[in-house]
């Protein structure tokens, strides 16, 4: 063996010991600047003059270690990873490994092995850059709150969001759940929640989603703020926005074979208590900042919902979401034409219309109407709105009522200064006026 596959240790070792053979360096001198004791050095100057420099070198060099794992186990690791793990991370790998498999291996092995079978990058490939923020101080004084729509249940079930509550202080996850998509009524339960479990915090912190915040300046409606912000001020809670805008959970719901929210729902608590054992931090300043809430359960429900104010016009009625809403005639509703009410829509469908604290009877028209093309529909409700409006058509099977003009071919005559223009003998005109006869001889 040559000296060219030598360490610089080993190299170092043979000039020290080659200076003790010619007398230039005592054996004391030798000892103290390899860091060896002398016993040592005198075992490696026989094994020079007997065997040669090269076996200066540790025996074990070149040789498998004793406590190797075998290639069967780390093939059989692999194979596992790259069928059931294969977008998990190395650490969380790892553990479904001693989970779910019974193998029991380092985190830092298996990212070996995922990075060598090409199913992971290194920290170097993966590099990302984070405009860093300070955490809070305090448990409760600001809980981060966002939704995230995506395929959780992947291709097990339908697309659905997930309301997301952290505690900024601990990153603490204190309220999950799964909802059809992000409006004001699933947040509005979402908070209901977690007002129950927690109490209120001092401020919520969330991306510039129009739930959270009116997005036009010349909105003239709702005090300048969304349901939820009012919602939020009745409550005393601050609502903070971002100027800027989940995967574990999902490989755990895979393993799991949760399809639906009502199993995810029952799943989340679980989930949450496991993340917060392992990943919450301690605040920096003790205490907990949720405030009780003291308001009985009918005034919750009456501030978690949609608030607003309609006109009521000469007839005792108004317009609420593309509906005719008629007040019955009372003592009461007489004086109420040219005043504004206020209507109370709740999450379960119930609508109360309210005049200084009185509830209004009244009855509903045009029920049937359908959603017009004009309606303006955000992108995160898109996918709600497109369910509700294929039930609808569903529903409505009705063919298509044609006018008596339709029916006969009626062609509008062009009308302007000048000639007359008369298109009653153009060939089309007259065609299409012969295909009606013959369709309405037939119905007849």
């Amino acid at each position: 063996m040559g000296l060219i596959a030598m360490s610089e240790r080993d190299l170092q070792r043979i000039e020290i010991l080659s200076k003790v053979v010619a007398g230039r360096m005592t054996m004391v001198s030798a000892a103290h600047v390899l860091a060896l004791s002398e016993r040592q050095v005198r075992r490696l100057l026989e094994r020079m003059r007997t065997e040669g420099a090269a076996s200066v070198r540790h025996k074990a060099i070149g040789r498998p270690s004793n406590n190797r794992i075998s290639d069967g186990i780390r093939d059989y690791a692999v194979t596992l990873v790259r069928e059931r793990y294969a977008d998990f991370g190395p650490t969380l790998a790892a553990e479904k490994l001693a989970e779910r498999d019974g193998l029991r291996v380092s985190r830092e092995t298996v990212r070996r092995w995922m990075v060598d079978a090409g199913l992971w990058l290194s920290r170097q490939q993966r590099r990302r850059f984070h405009q860093p923020r300070s955490r809070r101080q305090a448990y409760g004084e600001l809980v981060q709150i966002d939704g995230s729509e995506h395929r959780w249940f992947e291709d097990r079930g339908p697309t659905c969001s997930l309301l997301v509550f952290v505690d900024d202080a601990t990153g603490r996850l204190m309220q999950l759940r799964f909802v059809r998509s992000e409006s004001a009524f699933t947040y509005f339960e979402a908070l209901e929640l977690y007002l129950k479990h927690h109490g209120a915090p001092i401020a919520f912190y969330s991306d510039k989603h129009s739930v959270f915040r009116v997005a036009k300046k010349e909105a003239k409606g709702g005090q300048g703020m969304t349901q939820f912000g009012r919602a939020l001020c009745e409550l005393n809670i601050e609502i903070l926005c971002a100027n800027s805008s989940q995967a574990k959970g999902r490989k755990e719901m895979r393993l799991a074979d949760i399809c639906d929210m009502e199993a995810g729902n029952a799943f989340l608590p679980g989930f949450m208590e496991d993340y917060n054992k392992r990943f919450a931090i301690v605040p920096a300043r003790p205490g907990d900042l949720h405030r009780p809430l003291n308001l009985a359960p009918d005034r919750l429900a009456q501030i978690l919902c949609k608030r607003e104010q309609r006109y009521v016009g000469a007839q005792l009625t108004f317009s609420f979401e593309r509906k005719r809403i008629m007040l019955q005639e009372t003592e009461v509703t007489r004086d109420l034409v040219g005043r504004y009410v206020e209507t109370y829509a709740y999450a379960d469908g119930r609508l109360d219309v309210r005049w200084k604290g009185y509830c209004l009877p009244y009855t509903v028209f045009d029920k049937d109407q359908r959603v017009t093309h004009a309606a303006i529909t955000e992108n995160k409700r898109l996918g709600d709105v497109l369910a509700y409006i294929k039930e609808r058509q569903d529903a409505q099977n009705a063919p298509t009522v044609k006018t008596n003009s339709d029916k006969n071919g009626y062609v509008k005559r062009a009308r302007g200064p000048g000639r007359r223009k008369d298109f009653m003998n153009d060939p089309a005109v007259i065609a299409r006026r012969e295909k009606a006869l013959l369709r309405q001889q037939a119905v007849e």
